[in-house]
Protein backbone atom coordinates (compact mmCIF):
# COMPACT_ATOMS: atom_id res chain seq x y z
CA UNK A 1 0.00 0.00 0.00
CA UNK A 2 2.96 2.01 1.01
CA UNK A 3 4.34 2.54 -2.91
CA UNK A 4 1.03 3.56 -4.06
CA UNK A 5 0.50 6.48 -1.67
CA UNK A 6 2.64 8.73 -4.37
CA UNK A 7 1.09 8.01 -7.21
CA UNK A 8 -2.18 8.17 -5.96
CA UNK A 9 -1.45 11.61 -4.56
CA UNK A 10 0.04 12.74 -8.01
CA UNK A 11 -3.09 12.31 -9.66
CA UNK A 12 -4.54 14.93 -7.76
CA UNK A 13 -1.14 17.36 -8.11
CA UNK A 14 -0.87 16.68 -12.03
CA UNK A 15 -4.21 19.40 -12.87
CA UNK A 16 -1.82 22.05 -10.92
CA UNK A 17 1.54 20.68 -12.20
CA UNK A 18 2.33 24.53 -13.08
CA UNK A 19 1.58 25.52 -9.83
CA UNK A 20 3.64 22.82 -8.45
CA UNK A 21 6.47 23.68 -10.76
CA UNK A 22 6.57 27.81 -9.86
CA UNK A 23 6.74 26.42 -5.96
CA UNK A 24 9.34 24.07 -6.84
CA UNK A 25 11.21 26.70 -8.89
CA UNK A 26 10.74 29.43 -5.60
CA UNK A 27 11.68 26.63 -3.68
CA UNK A 28 14.70 26.27 -5.23
CA UNK A 29 15.54 29.68 -5.56
CA UNK A 30 15.31 30.49 -1.75
CA UNK A 31 17.51 27.29 -0.96
CA UNK A 32 20.22 28.65 -3.28
CA UNK A 33 19.98 32.42 -2.06
CA UNK A 34 20.06 31.00 1.71
CA UNK A 35 23.36 29.14 0.53
CA UNK A 36 25.37 32.05 -1.15
CA UNK A 37 24.76 33.59 2.16
CA UNK A 38 27.65 31.23 3.09
CA UNK A 39 30.12 32.87 0.39
CA UNK A 40 28.88 36.02 1.46
CA UNK A 41 30.21 35.07 5.29
CA UNK A 42 33.22 34.18 4.41
CA UNK A 43 34.00 37.56 2.07
CA UNK A 44 32.83 39.35 5.41
CA UNK A 45 35.55 37.84 7.26
CA UNK A 46 38.50 37.50 4.91
CA UNK A 47 37.98 40.90 2.75
CA UNK A 48 35.76 42.96 4.91
CA UNK A 49 36.88 42.40 8.85
CA UNK A 50 40.59 40.99 8.02
CA UNK A 51 41.30 43.29 5.24
CA UNK A 52 40.05 47.06 7.11
CA UNK A 53 38.50 47.69 4.15
CA UNK A 54 35.72 50.17 4.76
CA UNK A 55 34.17 50.26 1.34
CA UNK A 56 34.37 46.71 0.47
CA UNK A 57 32.78 45.73 3.58
CA UNK A 58 29.84 48.02 2.63
CA UNK A 59 29.33 46.36 -0.89
CA UNK A 60 29.33 43.20 1.12
CA UNK A 61 26.55 44.11 3.49
CA UNK A 62 24.48 45.83 0.74
CA UNK A 63 24.94 42.02 -1.13
CA UNK A 64 23.65 40.36 1.88
CA UNK A 65 21.01 42.39 2.03
CA UNK A 66 20.23 41.49 -1.75
CA UNK A 67 20.52 37.74 -1.17
CA UNK A 68 17.95 37.97 1.77
CA UNK A 69 15.52 39.72 -0.28
CA UNK A 70 15.35 37.56 -2.93
CA UNK A 71 15.67 34.66 -0.45
CA UNK A 72 12.42 36.21 1.35
CA UNK A 73 10.45 36.81 -1.90
CA UNK A 74 11.56 33.45 -2.52
CA UNK A 75 9.69 31.77 0.27
CA UNK A 76 6.34 34.01 0.02
CA UNK A 77 5.78 32.47 -3.00
CA UNK A 78 6.48 29.17 -2.01
CA UNK A 79 4.89 29.51 0.82
CA UNK A 80 1.59 31.01 -0.77
CA UNK A 81 2.15 28.58 -3.52
CA UNK A 82 2.32 24.99 -1.27
CA UNK A 83 -0.51 26.01 1.22
CA UNK A 84 -2.79 26.55 -1.92
CA UNK A 85 -1.85 23.14 -2.94
CA UNK A 86 -2.83 22.00 0.26
CA UNK A 87 -6.00 22.99 0.48
CA UNK A 88 -6.70 22.74 -3.18
CA UNK A 89 -5.54 18.95 -3.15
CA UNK A 90 -7.34 18.33 0.23
CA UNK A 91 -10.50 19.77 -0.95
CA UNK A 92 -10.02 17.23 -4.32
CA UNK A 93 -9.61 14.62 -2.27
CA UNK A 94 -12.88 14.99 -0.33
CA UNK A 95 -14.63 15.57 -3.41
CA UNK A 96 -13.47 12.44 -4.66
CA UNK A 97 -14.24 10.62 -1.44
CA UNK A 98 -17.38 11.05 -1.23
CA UNK A 99 -18.35 11.13 -4.97
CA UNK A 100 -17.31 7.37 -4.49
CA UNK A 101 -18.88 7.22 -0.91
CA UNK A 102 -22.38 8.23 -2.92
CA UNK A 103 -22.24 5.34 -5.21
CA UNK A 104 -21.49 2.53 -2.43
CA UNK A 105 -24.51 0.18 -1.30
CA UNK A 106 -26.29 -0.19 1.41
CA UNK A 107 -24.42 -3.31 2.40
CA UNK A 108 -21.76 -1.51 2.66
CA UNK A 109 -22.99 1.51 5.42
CA UNK A 110 -24.53 -1.90 6.82
CA UNK A 111 -20.85 -3.56 8.09
CA UNK A 112 -19.03 0.25 8.44
CA UNK A 113 -20.10 2.43 10.97
CA UNK A 114 -20.63 6.21 9.66
CA UNK A 115 -18.45 7.96 12.07
CA UNK A 116 -15.66 5.65 11.02
CA UNK A 117 -16.25 6.98 7.34
CA UNK A 118 -16.71 10.42 8.62
CA UNK A 119 -13.65 10.31 10.45
CA UNK A 120 -11.43 9.38 7.49
CA UNK A 121 -13.59 12.09 5.69
CA UNK A 122 -12.36 14.87 7.71
CA UNK A 123 -9.48 13.82 10.39
CA UNK A 124 -7.33 12.05 7.41
CA UNK A 125 -7.71 14.40 4.71
CA UNK A 126 -7.09 17.59 7.36
CA UNK A 127 -3.47 15.75 7.92
CA UNK A 128 -2.82 15.36 4.49
CA UNK A 129 -3.93 19.00 3.94
CA UNK A 130 -1.43 20.34 6.52
CA UNK A 131 1.55 17.65 4.90
CA UNK A 132 1.08 18.61 1.56
CA UNK A 133 0.94 22.25 2.50
CA UNK A 134 3.48 23.00 4.80
CA UNK A 135 5.63 19.79 5.66
CA UNK A 136 6.44 18.30 2.88
CA UNK A 137 7.49 21.60 1.53
CA UNK A 138 9.65 22.09 4.53
CA UNK A 139 11.02 18.54 3.98
CA UNK A 140 11.80 19.47 0.28
CA UNK A 141 13.52 22.55 1.12
CA UNK A 142 15.52 21.27 3.55
CA UNK A 143 16.68 18.04 1.29
CA UNK A 144 17.74 20.88 -0.94
CA UNK A 145 19.51 22.68 1.52
CA UNK A 146 21.35 19.94 2.38
CA UNK A 147 22.45 18.69 -0.81
CA UNK A 148 23.17 21.84 -2.15
CA UNK A 149 25.29 22.95 1.75
CA UNK A 150 27.19 19.75 1.49
CA UNK A 151 28.30 20.58 -2.04
CA UNK A 152 29.33 23.99 -0.84
CA UNK A 153 30.97 22.33 2.02
CA UNK A 154 32.82 20.25 -0.77
CA UNK A 155 33.63 23.69 -2.46
CA UNK A 156 35.11 25.21 0.47
CA UNK A 157 37.22 22.23 2.10
CA UNK A 158 37.45 18.76 1.30
CA UNK A 159 38.83 17.22 3.89
CA UNK A 160 36.55 18.55 6.59
CA UNK A 161 33.40 17.32 4.31
CA UNK A 162 34.76 13.84 4.06
CA UNK A 163 35.43 13.81 7.68
CA UNK A 164 30.86 15.04 7.61
CA UNK A 165 30.26 12.20 4.91
CA UNK A 166 31.35 9.35 7.29
CA UNK A 167 28.82 10.78 9.58
CA UNK A 168 26.06 10.89 7.59
CA UNK A 169 24.75 6.74 7.46
CA UNK A 170 25.07 7.39 11.33
CA UNK A 171 22.20 9.88 11.07
CA UNK A 172 20.48 8.70 8.18
CA UNK A 173 19.86 5.19 10.22
CA UNK A 174 17.56 6.15 13.02
CA UNK A 175 15.31 8.20 9.93
CA UNK A 176 14.82 5.14 8.42
CA UNK A 177 14.17 2.86 11.23
CA UNK A 178 12.01 4.78 13.80
CA UNK A 179 10.37 6.44 10.63
CA UNK A 180 8.91 3.17 9.48
CA UNK A 181 8.10 2.86 13.41
CA UNK A 182 6.35 6.41 13.46
CA UNK A 183 4.36 5.42 10.41
CA UNK A 184 2.86 2.53 11.76
CA UNK A 185 1.95 3.82 14.66
CA UNK A 186 0.47 7.34 13.20
CA UNK A 187 -2.06 4.71 11.29
CA UNK A 188 -2.89 2.89 14.88
CA UNK A 189 -3.34 6.47 15.94
CA UNK A 190 -5.58 7.63 12.96
CA UNK A 191 -7.52 4.19 13.68
CA UNK A 192 -8.28 5.04 17.50
CA UNK A 193 -9.60 8.53 16.28
CA UNK A 194 -12.48 7.17 13.78
CA UNK A 195 -13.51 4.97 16.69
CA UNK A 196 -14.27 8.05 18.64
CA UNK A 197 -15.85 9.86 15.68
CA UNK A 198 -17.75 6.99 15.38
CA UNK A 199 -18.91 6.58 19.31
CA UNK A 200 -19.48 10.67 19.09
CA UNK A 201 -21.98 10.43 15.98
CA UNK A 202 -23.90 7.36 17.18
CA UNK A 203 -24.35 8.73 20.91
CA UNK A 204 -25.34 12.61 19.71
CA UNK A 205 -27.10 11.85 16.86
CA UNK A 206 -29.31 9.25 19.15
CA UNK A 207 -29.06 11.52 21.92
CA UNK A 208 -32.96 11.81 22.73
CA UNK A 209 -32.68 7.58 24.02
CA UNK A 210 -29.08 8.35 25.46
CA UNK A 211 -30.68 10.79 27.80
CA UNK A 212 -34.18 9.05 28.14
CA UNK A 213 -32.43 5.91 29.74
CA UNK A 214 -29.97 7.70 31.43
CA UNK A 215 -27.02 6.82 29.37
CA UNK A 216 -24.81 9.61 30.28
CA UNK A 217 -22.20 8.11 32.52
CA UNK A 218 -21.71 5.13 30.96
CA UNK A 219 -21.70 6.62 27.44
CA UNK A 220 -19.19 9.37 28.75
CA UNK A 221 -17.15 6.44 30.33
CA UNK A 222 -16.77 4.73 26.89
CA UNK A 223 -15.71 7.95 25.45
CA UNK A 224 -13.23 8.39 28.24
CA UNK A 225 -12.12 4.90 27.66
CA UNK A 226 -11.64 5.57 23.84
CA UNK A 227 -9.87 8.84 24.70
CA UNK A 228 -7.27 6.29 26.92
CA UNK A 229 -6.83 4.50 23.58
CA UNK A 230 -5.73 7.67 21.20
CA UNK A 231 -3.93 8.38 23.88
CA UNK A 232 -1.96 5.29 24.04
CA UNK A 233 -1.37 5.18 20.16
CA UNK A 234 -0.30 8.71 20.46
CA UNK A 235 1.92 7.79 23.45
CA UNK A 236 4.06 5.03 21.51
CA UNK A 237 4.19 7.46 18.05
CA UNK A 238 5.31 10.20 20.30
CA UNK A 239 8.03 8.52 21.99
CA UNK A 240 9.69 7.30 19.02
CA UNK A 241 9.42 10.06 16.69
CA UNK A 242 10.99 12.61 19.77
CA UNK A 243 13.25 9.78 20.06
CA UNK A 244 13.75 10.67 16.31
CA UNK A 245 14.46 14.34 16.18
CA UNK A 246 16.90 13.78 19.97
CA UNK A 247 19.10 11.44 18.13
CA UNK A 248 18.90 13.44 14.83
CA UNK A 249 20.22 16.71 16.36
CA UNK A 250 22.84 14.72 18.61
CA UNK A 251 24.73 13.19 15.72
CA UNK A 252 24.33 16.37 13.61
CA UNK A 253 25.40 18.84 16.30
CA UNK A 254 28.18 16.57 17.84
CA UNK A 255 29.78 15.43 13.98
CA UNK A 256 29.61 20.03 13.07
CA UNK A 257 31.09 20.03 16.17
CA UNK A 258 34.27 17.52 15.83
CA UNK A 259 34.80 18.63 12.44
CA UNK A 260 34.92 22.38 13.28
CA UNK A 261 37.39 21.45 15.86
CA UNK A 262 39.53 19.43 13.28
CA UNK A 263 38.93 22.77 10.77
CA UNK A 264 40.29 25.16 13.56
CA UNK A 265 43.48 23.39 13.64
CA UNK A 266 43.52 23.61 10.00
CA UNK A 267 43.50 27.18 10.88
CA UNK A 268 45.97 27.27 13.10
CA UNK A 269 48.49 25.60 10.67
CA UNK A 270 47.73 27.96 8.08
CA UNK A 271 46.19 25.80 5.47
CA UNK A 272 42.75 27.42 5.18
CA UNK A 273 41.44 30.57 6.13
CA UNK A 274 39.21 32.06 8.79
CA UNK A 275 36.52 32.87 6.29
CA UNK A 276 36.85 29.79 4.80
CA UNK A 277 36.47 28.07 8.11
CA UNK A 278 33.39 30.27 9.09
CA UNK A 279 31.35 29.67 5.72
CA UNK A 280 32.16 25.41 6.11
CA UNK A 281 30.82 26.09 10.00
CA UNK A 282 27.95 28.04 8.36
CA UNK A 283 27.41 25.01 5.52
CA UNK A 284 27.56 22.48 8.04
CA UNK A 285 25.54 24.23 10.14
CA UNK A 286 22.44 25.13 7.77
CA UNK A 287 23.15 21.38 6.88
CA UNK A 288 22.32 20.10 10.39
CA UNK A 289 19.28 22.21 10.80
CA UNK A 290 18.15 21.21 7.37
CA UNK A 291 18.70 17.73 8.94
CA UNK A 292 17.44 18.09 11.91
CA UNK A 293 14.05 19.79 10.12
CA UNK A 294 13.84 16.41 7.94
CA UNK A 295 13.28 14.34 10.72
CA UNK A 296 10.92 16.58 12.63
CA UNK A 297 8.75 16.69 9.85
CA UNK A 298 9.18 13.23 8.65
CA UNK A 299 6.99 12.06 11.63
CA UNK A 300 3.93 13.95 9.65
CA UNK A 301 4.50 12.97 6.53
CA UNK A 302 4.62 9.28 7.65
CA UNK A 303 1.54 9.87 9.77
CA UNK A 304 0.07 11.39 6.12
CA UNK A 305 1.20 8.28 4.49
CA UNK A 306 -0.96 6.41 6.83
CA UNK A 307 -3.93 8.53 6.43
CA UNK A 308 -3.47 8.57 2.79
CA UNK A 309 -3.45 4.52 2.91
CA UNK A 310 -7.05 4.75 5.22
CA UNK A 311 -8.27 7.41 2.71
CA UNK A 312 -7.26 4.67 -0.69
CA UNK A 313 -8.98 1.90 0.93
CA UNK A 314 -12.18 4.14 1.23
CA UNK A 315 -12.02 5.48 -2.41
CA UNK A 316 -10.84 1.81 -3.64
CA UNK A 317 -13.79 0.19 -2.24
CA UNK A 318 -15.61 -1.66 -5.06
CA UNK A 319 -18.75 -0.62 -5.96
CA UNK A 320 -21.12 -3.73 -6.10
CA UNK A 321 -23.72 -1.56 -8.11
CA UNK A 322 -22.66 -0.95 -11.24
CA UNK A 323 -24.17 0.58 -14.12
CA UNK A 324 -23.74 -1.71 -17.10
CA UNK A 325 -21.53 -0.44 -20.05
CA UNK A 326 -24.36 -0.38 -22.37
CA UNK A 327 -27.48 -0.49 -20.23
CA UNK A 328 -30.58 -0.93 -21.22
CA UNK A 329 -33.22 1.35 -22.36
CA UNK A 330 -36.92 2.12 -20.58
CA UNK A 331 -39.75 2.19 -23.35
CA UNK A 332 -41.47 5.58 -22.89
CA UNK A 333 -43.79 6.26 -21.39
CA UNK A 334 -42.82 4.02 -17.96
CA UNK A 335 -46.13 1.97 -17.26
CA UNK A 336 -44.85 0.19 -13.89
CA UNK A 337 -45.69 -3.45 -14.83
CA UNK A 338 -43.52 -5.37 -12.17
CA UNK A 339 -41.90 -9.45 -12.18
CA UNK A 340 -40.57 -11.04 -9.77
CA UNK A 341 -39.16 -14.41 -11.57
CA UNK A 342 -37.49 -16.83 -9.21
CA UNK A 343 -36.22 -14.51 -6.97
CA UNK A 344 -33.72 -15.68 -4.16
CA UNK A 345 -32.38 -13.19 -1.91
CA UNK A 346 -30.05 -13.06 0.93
CA UNK A 347 -27.79 -10.36 2.29
CA UNK A 348 -24.17 -10.12 1.66
CA UNK A 349 -23.22 -10.24 5.15
CA UNK A 350 -25.93 -13.47 6.50
CA UNK A 351 -25.39 -15.73 3.28
CA UNK A 352 -26.40 -18.44 5.41
CA UNK A 353 -29.87 -16.79 5.83
CA UNK A 354 -32.26 -16.54 2.92
CA UNK A 355 -34.49 -14.00 3.10
CA UNK A 356 -36.62 -14.69 -0.35
CA UNK A 357 -37.40 -18.22 -1.92
CA UNK A 358 -37.96 -18.21 -5.11
CA UNK A 359 -40.89 -15.50 -5.33
CA UNK A 360 -42.92 -15.41 -8.37
CA UNK A 361 -44.84 -12.24 -8.49
CA UNK A 362 -46.58 -9.76 -11.14
CA UNK A 363 -47.85 -6.39 -10.80
CA UNK A 364 -49.57 -5.30 -13.50
CA UNK A 365 -49.05 -1.25 -14.52
CA UNK A 366 -51.41 1.26 -12.47
CA UNK A 367 -51.70 -1.89 -9.42
CA UNK A 368 -52.40 -0.77 -6.14
CA UNK A 369 -50.78 -3.87 -3.99
CA UNK A 370 -50.74 -4.55 -0.44
CA UNK A 371 -47.37 -6.35 1.21
CA UNK A 372 -48.50 -7.32 4.72
CA UNK A 373 -46.75 -10.65 6.86
CA UNK A 374 -44.97 -10.58 10.57
CA UNK A 375 -41.63 -8.93 11.03
CA UNK A 376 -38.87 -10.73 8.72
CA UNK A 377 -41.15 -12.04 6.17
CA UNK A 378 -39.02 -9.62 3.48
CA UNK A 379 -41.37 -6.84 2.67
CA UNK A 380 -38.40 -4.57 3.36
CA UNK A 381 -36.15 -6.59 1.23
CA UNK A 382 -38.70 -6.17 -2.19
CA UNK A 383 -38.61 -2.69 -1.85
CA UNK A 384 -34.50 -2.76 -1.40
CA UNK A 385 -34.40 -4.78 -4.43
CA UNK A 386 -36.62 -3.20 -6.20
CA UNK A 387 -34.29 0.15 -5.99
CA UNK A 388 -31.73 -2.36 -6.48
CA UNK A 389 -29.85 -1.89 -3.51
CA UNK A 390 -28.08 -5.19 -4.28
CA UNK A 391 -27.25 -7.77 -6.68
CA UNK A 392 -29.87 -10.52 -6.73
CA UNK A 393 -28.09 -13.99 -6.31
CA UNK A 394 -30.43 -15.70 -8.22
CA UNK A 395 -33.77 -15.11 -10.29
CA UNK A 396 -34.65 -11.56 -12.38
CA UNK A 397 -36.72 -8.88 -11.46
CA UNK A 398 -38.48 -7.07 -14.51
CA UNK A 399 -39.94 -3.45 -15.03
CA UNK A 400 -41.89 -3.62 -18.37
CA UNK A 401 -40.64 -6.79 -19.39
CA UNK A 402 -36.74 -5.18 -18.54
CA UNK A 403 -34.21 -6.66 -16.30
CA UNK A 404 -33.38 -4.05 -13.92
CA UNK A 405 -29.81 -5.59 -14.01
CA UNK A 406 -29.58 -4.49 -17.49
CA UNK A 407 -30.99 -0.63 -16.47
CA UNK A 408 -28.01 2.04 -15.53
CA UNK A 409 -29.21 2.45 -11.43
CA UNK A 410 -29.70 5.91 -12.13
CA UNK A 411 -32.07 5.84 -14.23
CA UNK A 412 -34.13 2.72 -12.53
CA UNK A 413 -34.56 4.56 -9.11
CA UNK A 414 -36.15 7.54 -11.25
CA UNK A 415 -38.49 6.05 -11.73
CA UNK A 416 -39.63 5.24 -8.07
CA UNK A 417 -40.96 7.68 -5.36
CA UNK A 418 -40.63 6.36 -1.80
CA UNK A 419 -41.60 7.28 1.49
CA UNK A 420 -40.17 5.38 4.11
CA UNK A 421 -41.88 4.67 7.28
CA UNK A 422 -39.36 6.69 9.54
CA UNK A 423 -39.75 9.87 7.31
CA UNK A 424 -36.15 11.53 6.45
CA UNK A 425 -35.35 14.89 6.97
CA UNK A 426 -32.40 16.94 5.97
CA UNK A 427 -31.23 19.58 7.88
CA UNK A 428 -32.38 22.49 5.75
CA UNK A 429 -35.17 24.39 4.77
CA UNK A 430 -38.73 23.08 4.33
CA UNK A 431 -38.94 23.96 0.46
CA UNK A 432 -35.07 22.07 -0.32
CA UNK A 433 -36.58 18.84 1.99
CA UNK A 434 -39.36 18.82 -0.10
CA UNK A 435 -37.76 19.52 -3.59
CA UNK A 436 -35.15 16.80 -2.79
CA UNK A 437 -37.93 15.13 -4.85
CA UNK A 438 -37.45 17.05 -7.61
CA UNK A 439 -34.46 19.45 -7.86
CA UNK A 440 -35.59 21.68 -10.62
CA UNK A 441 -39.08 22.20 -9.33
CA UNK A 442 -40.50 25.62 -8.70
CA UNK A 443 -41.35 26.91 -5.40
CA UNK A 444 -44.80 26.95 -6.52
CA UNK A 445 -44.72 23.40 -7.57
CA UNK A 446 -43.55 22.95 -4.19
CA UNK A 447 -46.30 24.60 -2.42
CA UNK A 448 -49.00 22.58 -4.83
CA UNK A 449 -47.47 19.54 -3.83
CA UNK A 450 -47.26 20.32 0.34
CA UNK A 451 -51.37 21.44 -0.18
CA UNK A 452 -52.19 18.10 -1.72
CA UNK A 453 -50.06 16.16 0.94
CA UNK A 454 -52.24 18.44 3.60
CA UNK A 455 -48.68 19.77 5.49
CA UNK A 456 -49.18 23.48 3.98
CA UNK A 457 -51.05 24.49 7.03
CA UNK A 458 -48.90 23.56 9.95
CA UNK A 459 -45.84 24.48 6.95
CA UNK A 460 -47.19 28.59 6.81
CA UNK A 461 -47.61 28.46 10.77
CA UNK A 462 -43.44 28.17 10.93
CA UNK A 463 -41.60 31.17 11.87
CA UNK A 464 -40.33 31.25 7.88
CA UNK A 465 -43.02 29.21 6.31
CA UNK A 466 -41.50 27.06 3.49
CA UNK A 467 -37.58 28.64 4.16
CA UNK A 468 -38.05 27.65 8.15
CA UNK A 469 -35.01 25.60 8.44
CA UNK A 470 -35.67 22.29 10.15
CA UNK A 471 -33.06 21.45 12.07
CA UNK A 472 -30.79 18.10 11.96
CA UNK A 473 -33.03 15.50 11.14
CA UNK A 474 -36.34 17.35 11.21
CA UNK A 475 -36.06 17.99 15.46
CA UNK A 476 -38.08 20.86 15.08
CA UNK A 477 -41.15 18.57 13.68
CA UNK A 478 -43.34 16.44 15.36
CA UNK A 479 -43.72 12.61 14.05
CA UNK A 480 -46.75 13.30 11.49
CA UNK A 481 -45.16 16.31 10.50
CA UNK A 482 -42.60 15.11 8.95
CA UNK A 483 -44.10 12.24 7.62
CA UNK A 484 -46.22 14.52 5.25
CA UNK A 485 -43.17 16.77 4.54
CA UNK A 486 -41.99 13.09 2.80
CA UNK A 487 -45.32 12.55 1.26
CA UNK A 488 -44.80 15.82 -0.54
CA UNK A 489 -41.53 15.11 -1.70
CA UNK A 490 -43.35 12.01 -3.14
CA UNK A 491 -46.02 13.79 -4.77
CA UNK A 492 -43.51 16.35 -6.11
CA UNK A 493 -41.73 13.63 -7.62
CA UNK A 494 -44.27 12.33 -9.65
CA UNK A 495 -42.63 9.26 -10.29
CA UNK A 496 -44.88 6.06 -12.43
CA UNK A 497 -43.94 3.89 -9.23
CA UNK A 498 -44.90 4.63 -5.40
CA UNK A 499 -43.18 2.44 -2.83
CA UNK A 500 -44.93 3.30 0.44
CA UNK A 501 -43.69 1.77 3.74
CA UNK A 502 -46.59 2.70 5.68
CA UNK A 503 -46.86 6.27 4.83
CA UNK A 504 -49.64 7.16 7.53
CA UNK A 505 -48.85 5.40 10.61
CA UNK A 506 -47.29 8.45 12.35
CA UNK A 507 -50.97 10.62 11.47
CA UNK A 508 -53.29 11.43 14.01
CA UNK A 509 -56.88 10.60 12.86
CA UNK A 510 -58.26 14.09 11.65
CA UNK A 511 -54.90 14.08 9.45
CA UNK A 512 -54.69 10.61 8.52
CA UNK A 513 -58.04 10.74 6.45
CA UNK A 514 -56.92 13.80 4.81
CA UNK A 515 -53.74 12.67 3.77
CA UNK A 516 -55.07 9.09 2.46
CA UNK A 517 -56.78 11.24 0.20
CA UNK A 518 -54.07 13.11 -1.21
CA UNK A 519 -52.50 9.34 -1.62
CA UNK A 520 -55.65 8.35 -3.45
CA UNK A 521 -55.22 11.19 -6.13
CA UNK A 522 -51.60 10.37 -6.69
CA UNK A 523 -51.61 6.89 -6.45
CA UNK A 524 -54.12 7.20 -10.14
CA UNK A 525 -52.33 5.40 -12.77
CA UNK A 526 -48.98 4.97 -10.94
CA UNK A 527 -48.16 1.11 -9.64
CA UNK A 528 -48.26 1.09 -6.23
CA UNK A 529 -46.44 -1.39 -3.66
CA UNK A 530 -47.43 -0.20 0.43
CA UNK A 531 -46.28 -2.31 3.52
CA UNK A 532 -48.83 -2.36 5.69
CA UNK A 533 -48.35 -3.03 9.43
CA UNK A 534 -52.10 -1.66 9.83
CA UNK A 535 -55.04 -3.10 7.90
CA UNK A 536 -57.01 -0.75 7.83
CA UNK A 537 -54.83 1.14 5.75
CA UNK A 538 -55.36 -1.25 2.83
CA UNK A 539 -58.82 -2.07 2.46
CA UNK A 540 -59.53 -0.39 -0.29
CA UNK A 541 -56.55 -1.92 -2.65
CA UNK A 542 -56.54 -3.72 -5.58
CA UNK A 543 -54.74 -6.93 -4.38
CA UNK A 544 -53.49 -7.62 -1.06
CA UNK A 545 -50.11 -10.49 -0.54
CA UNK A 546 -49.68 -12.35 2.20
CA UNK A 547 -45.70 -12.79 2.89
CA UNK A 548 -44.05 -15.48 5.53
CA UNK A 549 -40.64 -16.47 5.58
CA UNK A 550 -39.67 -15.04 2.13
CA UNK A 551 -42.92 -16.21 0.17
CA UNK A 552 -46.24 -15.09 -1.08
CA UNK A 553 -48.41 -17.58 1.04
CA UNK A 554 -51.55 -16.11 0.03
CA UNK A 555 -53.51 -13.04 -2.12
CA UNK A 556 -56.70 -11.17 -2.51
CA UNK A 557 -58.99 -8.96 -1.50
CA UNK A 558 -59.05 -8.18 2.06
CA UNK A 559 -62.55 -10.47 2.67
CA UNK A 560 -61.19 -12.85 0.91
CA UNK A 561 -57.91 -13.37 2.80
CA UNK A 562 -60.19 -13.02 6.16
CA UNK A 563 -62.28 -16.52 4.52
CA UNK A 564 -58.82 -18.50 3.39
CA UNK A 565 -55.57 -17.71 5.11
CA UNK A 566 -55.07 -18.20 8.07
CA UNK A 567 -52.02 -15.98 9.00
CA UNK A 568 -53.89 -13.22 7.65
CA UNK A 569 -56.67 -13.58 10.29
CA UNK A 570 -54.32 -14.32 13.34
CA UNK A 571 -52.51 -10.67 11.82
CA UNK A 572 -56.45 -8.85 11.43
CA UNK A 573 -57.47 -10.34 15.22
CA UNK A 574 -54.70 -8.85 16.44
CA UNK A 575 -55.16 -6.05 15.86
CA UNK A 576 -58.74 -5.29 16.38
CA UNK A 577 -58.04 -7.37 19.31
CA UNK A 578 -55.31 -4.33 20.32
CA UNK A 579 -57.57 -1.15 19.09
CA UNK A 580 -60.50 -2.67 21.33
CA UNK A 581 -58.38 -2.42 24.29
CA UNK A 582 -57.08 0.85 23.41
CA UNK A 583 -60.66 1.98 23.04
Amino acid sequence: MATAVLPWLGRFLTPYRWRVAAAMLFLLIGSLAWLALGQGVRLLVDQGFAAGDTARLNNIILMILLITLVSATAVFCRFYLMTWLGERVSADIRNHVYRHMLQLSPAFYSETRTGEVISRFTADTTVLQTVVGSSFSMALRSAVTAIGGVLMMAFTSLKMTGLVLIAVPLVLVPIFVLGRRVRRMARASQDRLADIGAHVDESLHEIHTVQAYGHETLDQQVFASKIEQVMAAAKHRIFYRALLIGVVMLLSISAVTLVGWAGALDVVAGRISAGELTAFLFYAVVVAGAVATISEVIGEIQRAAGATERLIELSEMPVEIVAPSIPATLTEPVTGSLLFDDVSFYYPQSPDRTVLHQLNLHIKPGERVALVGPSGAGKTTIFQLLLRFYNLPAGRILLDGVDISLLDPAVLRAQFALVPQDAVIFGCSVLENVRYGRPGASEQQVIDACKAAEADGFIQQLADGYHSQLGERGVRLSGGQKQRIAIARAILADRPLLLLDEATSALDAASEHDVKQALAHLMQGKTTLIIAHRLSTVLHVDRILVLDRGQVIAAGKHSELMQSCALYQQLAQLQFLNADSAG
